[in-house]
């Protein structure tokens, strides 16, 4: 009789143990294969499957995202249903593993695709001046400098357009934005959402497009509020409501906090962060604590298990009741109804989502006596974030909080049954061993937790943090024990007048978390800035961690070595030789020293920003050897590749027919002659194509565009200009290797005069 295997065992016979090999008598080769059958047969086991669902899941979300056009949502729909019920046909097949991971992809795909077009809406393409708007408050956000409001418009009048926007998002003067919930009555400049500024960065107009928001702008002139043709809807006066509790409670943070301690206190008790001054706030992300000021998974945690501890043992002092009710399931409730209050409280961003379900999933499994972390555990909170915010996969804020928490489940279910197993020893050595246990498990889930975010973060800051672990050590513990319990005792405190002592408890441990913030950013070789890799080298280093977590045999170490691949892939990953801004006012260029040489018409701090921390350049936006190299006068400017030919960017007409013949690219937005002898980058192609990165290739240069061929996006249109654009550059005439690249006495003169 054959004897059946069950998860987490061995099937009878001549098989390895786990972690070895096979029997020696079957030969070197025969071993391993058998040995390695058997290790997949285990990881195939009865319940072991379920984890890699919501990763296929994902899979077909991320597959959404990289279509170059909206797929028919019909067309997906049914094929993810007749998918799912050819899986429901092989559940009792050999087949039904692989059947029930394509329909995961294909639901996961067709998921996106709804929640696009039930989002759908108007996105503004080009820019509007003067635009009369009229519309309801629905958000506010008070920020360092100025002030910024999402208005959802009900009336919108422009010259020489009929567009009609949904939302819009708009920035004013520090202390000048409307209440929430009010009717107001302005005019603005609208822009279209910001576009990637450069092939491969983050694209923020894919998060507006999902907040329904169709463009960007800032105030011109007062604001002028007036009476509402309606009420604005039950949304609107829920939204107001929170934003005036809100309000109150900075107001009362703020009668005993100020500065950055008053900014942080809010933002951890509200999500609204804006208002932390710039120095703090790099020093914090320097350091790796940014990750306190975005509410998430951590926040939520400290809030449902205080109040989970503190419920649980207000109950146990009552005899009656911790010996005859089910008091722990009591509390996880209490703590479920603390969390989403939580979540409400802080705006219900899809990052604060995703922590939130992520926590009722392990406090409802408390209340149905299952076990709370676990990988299924994680795999249902995964499946219902995705599914309700597709959009999230792609952002990094669920990335990194993912990650870290699989490689804390790993540590909890793998690595700490070993470490807390001890002899039985003295009560003084047990209470020795005991401390020293919880700062060995501190440590290693600090560094696990980091680890597993560093691809990330390189990814989408363009940074690591080589004193996370330092830092996290010093000041979580403080976060955890005082900043955060004091700030809910503050809240219960608030309606009765006592919270000023809260308020002062949680300033002291803010000021902790800055001084350790600000040491640790100030350590030698803080800052790790990595260049840009592209997503081949992030999806390889995310299977990595996701095989190195979810496999428990030895072939988990598989996951490190497809890390280690894709560490090494993102590190060799070549840097463009020139950079150009998708208005065409802004070109970098690398010199012979291979830093960029930045030739700019615009003074687009942002867009420079971006562009450094991308190439892993330490220098700021405003620095000085931007322009080294850089000659300019009136009609535009030049500057030398490393090879020593010229680019220029040409701001008039007049100066096109002596760059055409001098330099070896012309970047312009003017009319360019038909015998320009250069390659040419045009107006029609920086409207089609967006930003673009250029790579030397040859005589020519490879091109990437923000917007590839054909491609076009709900949240970044087709372009507006004419032409299909091939993705490379080549000369029209032979160009000698040795041309002269010194300025010219002219480009002297200007130089010095510009």
């Amino acid at each position: 009789m054959r004897s059946q295997g069950v998860a987490g065992t061995w099937p009878v016979g001549r098989v390895a143990p786990a972690g070895g090999f096979a029997p020696a008598d079957l030969g070197l080769w025969p071993a391993i294969a058998e040995t390695l059958r058997q290790w997949a047969r285990a990881e195939a086991g009865p319940g072991r499957l379920l984890p890699w669902v919501p990763v296929a899941f994902g899979g077909g979300i991320a597959l959404y995202f990289a279509a170059d056009h909206e797929p028919v949502l019909w067309v997906v729909a049914t094929t993810a249903a007749a998918l799912m019920l050819g899986a429901v046909l092989l559940r009792r097949s050999r087949l039904f593993a692989p059947a029930i991971m394509i329909a995961a992809v294909a639901v996961g795909f067709a998921v996106a695709t709804w929640k696009t077009a039930r989002v759908a809406h108007t996105v503004l393409a080009k820019p509007l001046y003067s635009v009369s708007l009229s519309g309801f408050v629905e958000a506010r956000d008070i920020r360092e400098r100025t002030d910024r409001f999402v208005l959802r418009v009900t009336a919108m009048e422009a010259q020489r357009s009929d567009i009609k926007l949904e939302r819009v998002r708009l920035s004013v003067r520090k202390g000048t934005a409307p209440e929430v919930g009010s009717f107001v009555q302005l005019k603005a400049r609208l822009l279209p959402p910001i576009s990637p500024v450069r092939p491969g960065s983050y694209d923020f107009s894919r998060d507006m497009f999902f907040q329904g928001i169709g463009a960007s702008g800032f105030v011109m002139g007062t604001i002028t509020a007036s009476t509402p043709p309606d009420a604005g809807g039950l949304r609107l006066r829920y939204a107001a409501f929170m934003q005036g509790l809100r309000d109150a409670i900075d107001g009362r943070i703020r009668a005993t906090l100020e500065g950055d301690n008053r900014a942080i206190a809010t933002a951890l008790l509200t999500g609204r962060r804006d208002a932390i001054t710039a120095p703090v706030n790099d020093a914090m992300f320097v350091s790796g604590l940014g990750h306190v000021l975005s509410i998430s998974g951590y926040h939520m945690a400290v809030v449902a298990g205080v109040v989970f501890f503190a419920v649980r043992a207000l109950l146990a002092l009552i005899p009656g009741l911790a010996a005859g009710f089910a008091i722990k399931k009591w509390s996880a409730a209490a703590a479920l109804v603390a969390a989403a209050f939580y979540l409400l409280l802080s705006g219900a961003e899809v990052a604060t989502q995703r922590s939130f379900f992520m926590t009722a999933v392990v406090l409802i499994a408390v209340m149905v006596d299952r076990r709370a972390i676990t990988f299924r555990t994680l795999a249902v909170a995964a499946l219902i974030v995705l599914a309700v915010a597709p959009e999230a996969l792609v952002h990094p804020s669920f990335q990194m909080s993912f990650a870290a928490t699989l490689g804390l489940v790993a540590l909890v279910q793998i690595g700490m049954p070993n470490l807390l197993a001890s002899p039985d020893h003295s009560a003084t050595a047990r209470i020795a061993l005991w401390g020293g246990r919880e700062i060995a498990i501190l440590f290693l889930a600090s560094l696990i937790a980091g680890l597993a975010t560093t691809p990330y973060a390189a990814f989408h800051f363009h940074r690591v943090t080589p004193y996370g672990v330092l830092a996290n050590l010093g000041a979580m513990p403080v976060v955890s024990a005082l900043v955060m319990p004091a700030g809910l005792l503050g809240l219960l405190a608030a309606p009765f007048g006592l919270d000023g002592v809260f308020w002062w408890l949680m300033g002291i441990g803010i000021d902790w978390m800055v001084a350790v913030s600000r040491w640790v950013a100030a350590l030698p070789g803080a800052v790790g800035r990595i260049p840009a890799f592209g997503i081949a080298p992030l999806i390889a280093a995310s299977l990595g961690i996701i095989v190195m977590g979810l496999l428990r045999t030895p072939l988990r170490w598989s996951g490190a070595l497809v890390l280690f691949a894709a560490i090494i892939w993102g590190l060799s990953v070549r840097q463009p030789d020139i950079l150009i801004a998708g208005d065409g006012a802004s070109v970098a260029v690398r010199g012979r020293d291979g830093h960029l040489h930045v030739i700019r018409a615009s003074r687009d701090g942002f867009l420079l920003k971006q562009w450094l921390a991308a190439d892993g350049d330490p220098r700021d936006a405003g620095s000085a050897s931007l322009a080294d190299g850089v000659s300019c006068d009136a009609s535009g400017c030049v500057t030398a590749l490393a090879d020593g030919r010229l680019v220029a960017l040409s701001l008039r007409i007049d100066a096109l027919a002596d760059d055409c013949s001098r330099a070896a690219l012309v970047v312009t937005a003017r009319p360019v002659p038909p015998d320009c002898a250069a390659m040419v980058i045009d107006r029609p192609r920086l409207a089609s194509q967006g930003a673009l990165a250029l790579t030397r290739s040859g005589e020519g240069f490879s091109v990437q565009a923000v917007r590839a061929r054909s491609a076009s996006r709900p949240w970044l249109p087709a372009g507006a200009g004419e032409g299909d654009f091939d993705g490379s550059l080549a000369p029209k005439t032979a160009l000698p290797r040795n041309r002269d690249a010194t300025p010219s006495d002219a480009d002297l003169q200007a130089d010095d005069g510009g």
